[in-house]
């Protein structure tokens, strides 16, 4: 049935521009195709009669009765009934002669009508012969046809064959199906099809042949068989439209799409799709991420063409070594491997570079490069962990000089398996809304109270138990979950501000934010939608920013903008971990920062270090001068407090005032 309703829709253009009214049923007279004429005719849509028995098995108004029924199924000839009576769906009887052709397609039988309606018109039988003729030709006009025996030699091939092929009659009629086809493709698709109408059924798709001068072409294929009543196929044809244009625009599609144009390597985009295709599969391989050490000062001695030349020489290098290995260009300096092959023979490259140097106008360049290998499914499941772990394991190849490659380490294999079920765990936790925020309070110096809170996200897993916000954050900040944990702590803090201001106790509530968060451009508009939820003042909300952040949104424009809009509604800004580095300033100057956090590195000595007294004094003076809070954090003892005191510290948080609490702990401080 397949067979058919593929050859219907292959054939359909040629099937509508045949004039006489025509039906196909199966072997048991249930319609399966009525052309346009017939719709015409009798008044019934194709709808209307698809599916349907027709009524003329009915031996009262056809002229076939059953037993002529059989015997039509069982003729290869074409057989004429006359005398039938068909209603039209207005009621008017059609008196009509019909030619009828039965045909095998797969294990399926089917029989092809031909009206010839006597109210209408009158056609003799050589007329609607030559209608089925048309049929025929308009199929030879249409595809590209060839017969092949039951041994798979080739019988017939219709002009159009010839013309795409380049072969002649002579010289094609005889050859083996596999004959048209490359080595390759013989011996595996090839061998398919044919096994396919072998036992008696339709192929379809699209395939690589070869022409007589060796050229490939590609071609729509449907390869039918045609059987004899007891199902044993008589001859096979093939039916073929050249599709070549077509694929090789898909091919140059897909070649910008998935080849790094430089080196022509495959880009991390084809790269991910073998790999989740290995995966899906569940074949072992070998996962090298390897990385040309110091390029970027090789870069700098040598022009752009010299950079050109060195990546090609080097992917060059990577083909002829790792032969029919995927290899791919991830980054600038950075390629991927995927072998079977064992570790001694990666490592083998770092000699092979050695005995195959690059040369550059002349003269060798010494390059130096470093490698991880992860296997899959030994160490990792998926193609980021794979990226990850190789990727963490050159790090540590770079910290020891570079020049090395080595497989994942034991310890680096447990940290890597951690932290990818982090991120596991943490996808769920953050979609159940597992996370929960502890609040650490601040101490107003002028006033010893509490005028201010810092939200600290909290992580209790039922499978990891307590994951540390040192370990929660670089992850989500890898991830980008670092999003939802900062929309999920913006609405709590803003929620509990709100609290708190009802309540008549407002207090100043902290989140800390990222630079990637503010990258969104939406970023002011999610804020003030938070404020808006929860009915809660803009001036109780404090944003807290790194200097890193600080400095690398001082270029950044659109940053600058959202947040002095946001200055502008009332939101404090607050530079954390102040005097870690990255100090700049420049960023003092253009960013809106009204309060900064000196870090707990410089308090936890203060007492016995003179030169951190006066590092502390000096910040606190610089942030005098630029009216500018300051507050000290990782203050832990009476001592510590009392000196910022009398240093002219604005504010101090730390144990010494609490540890981080719930929000209705911090009521009872």
């Amino acid at each position: 049935m397949k067979g058919m309703q593929q050859l219907l829709e292959s054939g359909s253009s040629v099937l509508d521009h045949v004039s006489l009214p025509m039906m196909l049923t199966a072997k048991d007279a249930t319609v399966l195709w009525w052309n346009e004429v017939a719709e015409r005719t009798f008044g019934y849509s194709a709808d209307e009669i698809i599916g349907k028995f027709y009524p003329f098995k009915d031996e009262e108004r056809s002229a076939i009765d059953p037993s002529t029924w059989n015997q039509v199924l069982n003729s290869n000839e074409s057989i004429r009934f006359a005398n039938f009576i068909l209603p039209s769906k207005q009621g008017e009887s059609f008196h009509t002669s019909a030619v009828l052709n039965s045909m095998a397609i797969g294990k399926e039988q089917y029989v092809m009508f031909a009206f010839e309606v006597d109210n209408i018109q009158r056609k003799d039988q050589t007329k609607i012969e030559q209608e089925l003729a048309s049929f025929k030709v308009g199929l030879e006009e249409t595809f590209m046809v060839t017969y092949l025996d039951k041994d798979g030699l080739i019988t017939y091939a219709n002009p159009l064959f010839l013309k795409s092929s380049k072969w002649t009659p002579k010289r094609v009629i005889g050859k083996t199906f596999w004959q048209l086809f490359p080595e390759e493709s013989a011996e595996t698709l090839v061998n398919q099809i044919w096994y396919e109408l072998q036992s008696n059924r339709v192929w379809q798709g699209s395939v690589e042949k070869l022409t007589k001068d060796g050229e490939t072409y590609w071609v729509d294929m449907t390869a039918i068989p045609v059987l004899t009543t007891s199902d044993d196929p008589i001859y096979f044809t093939i039916l073929e439209k050249d599709i070549t244009e077509k694929k090789r625009l898909q091919m140059h599609l897909e070649q910008i799409a998935y080849v790094d144009p430089e080196t022509g390597l495959m880009n991390r985009h084809r790269l991910e799709n073998i790999v989740s295709s290995l995966i899906a599969e569940q074949r072992h391989f070998s996962f090298i991420f390897l990385d040309i050490d110091k390029f970027y000062t090789l870069k700098d001695m040598h022009d752009e063409e010299s950079e050109t030349t060195l990546l090609l020489e080097f992917a060059k290098r990577l083909k002829m070594y790792f032969q029919d290995s995927d290899i791919a260009r991830v980054g600038e300096d950075e390629f991927v491997v995927l072998t079977p092959l064992s570790d001694w023979f990666i490592q083998g490259f770092l000699s092979y570079l050695k005995q195959h140097p690059i040369y550059i106008r002349n003269k060798a360049i010494p390059i130096s490069i470093s490698g991880g290998i992860t296997r899959f499914p030994e160490d990792q499941s998926t193609f980021s962990h794979l990226m990850k772990a190789s990727k963490a394991t050159i790090y540590k190849v770079k910290q020891e000089g570079g020049g090395n490659i080595v497989s994942l380490s034991k310890a680096n294999h447990v940290a890597l398996s951690k932290k990818a079920m982090i991120e596991k765990r943490l996808i769920e936790a953050l979609h159940q809304k597992d996370l929960s925020v502890m609040y650490q309070p601040q101490v107003d110096l002028s006033t010893g109270k509490i005028d201010a809170v810092e939200a600290l996200v909290r992580w209790e897993d039922a499978v990891l138990g307590t994951v540390s916000p040192n370990e929660l954050i670089p992850i989500a900040e890898e991830t980008g979950m670092i999003h939802d944990i900062g929309s999920f702590m913006l609405e709590k803090a803003c929620e509990q501000a709100a609290k708190w201001a009802k309540s008549g106790n407002p207090m100043k509530v902290s989140v800390n934010s990222s630079i990637r968060e503010f990258r969104d451009k939406n970023m002011v508009k999610k804020i003030r939608q938070t404020l808006e939820k929860f009915d809660c003042p803009a001036h109780l909300l404090q944003i807290e920013i790194t200097e890193k952040f600080a400095l690398e949104a001082e270029s950044e424009q659109s940053i600058i903008r959202q947040m002095l809009q946001l200055q502008a509604d009332g939101i404090v800004f607050v530079l954390d971990d102040f005097g870690t580095g990255y100090a700049s300033f420049r960023y003092m100057q253009l960013l809106p920062i009204t309060e900064l956090k000196i870090d707990q590195s410089f308090i936890s000595g203060i007492l016995k270090q003179e030169k951190l007294q006066k590092l502390v004094y000096g910040m606190i003076q610089f942030g005098k001068s630029m009216k500018i809070r300051v507050l000290a954090e990782g203050v832990e003892t009476k001592e510590q407090y009392d000196l910022l005191n009398k240093l002219g510290c604005d504010a101090i948080q730390g144990f010494f005032v609490s540890h981080p609490v719930a929000a209705s702990e911090i009521e009872k401080l």
